[in-house]
């Protein structure tokens, strides 16, 4: 039995071409501006992981549906302020979450700051973002109010 094969196919006894393509990581501005055109805008590569890290970093156990230790957890510190926790509890929350549910991150540092005084916490997070050599910061302030 004989194979046919187009002229585009080309000579298919060689070896094949490899081609590198960069993955673009895409994804809907959540602060659902329009353009105007009436579209949303969309962020991409950076910012698109940026604002994902963040989401994620926000979420809460038990906000997704069917993956209850989804997220950073980052809200249920504000309620334990004074001394239950401290900032190496926040830090580790952070990287278990990165390395979990953010494949597009490769997380680089992480600190913490508590300030019981002010009823806040401070993280900032530092990661690098897989297929590019460029390295985001990301600074997350949570307050609870009185």
């Amino acid at each position: 039995m004989a194979r046919v094969f187009s002229i585009e196919d080309g000579n298919l006894n060689t070896a094949s071409i490899t081609v590198s393509r960069n993955k673009v990581y895409s994804d809907i501005d959540l602060t659902f501006e329009k353009k105007g055109n009436g579209d949303i805008f969309k962020k991409t590569d950076a910012a698109a992981v940026r604002q994902a890290v963040k989401n994620l970093l926000m979420t809460n156990f038990g906000e997704k549906p069917f993956e209850p230790l989804f997220g950073g957890n980052l809200n249920s510190f504000l309620f334990n302020l004074d001394t239950e926790i401290d900032e190496l509890e926040v830090e580790e929350n952070v990287a278990q979450a990165m390395a979990a549910f953010e494949p597009r991150a490769v997380l680089r540092h992480v600190k913490a700051s508590i300030l019981p005084s002010q009823n806040s916490i401070n993280v900032k997070v530092i990661f690098q973002i897989v297929n590019v050599a460029e390295t985001q910061e990301l600074n997350i302030n949570l307050a609870r109010l009185r």
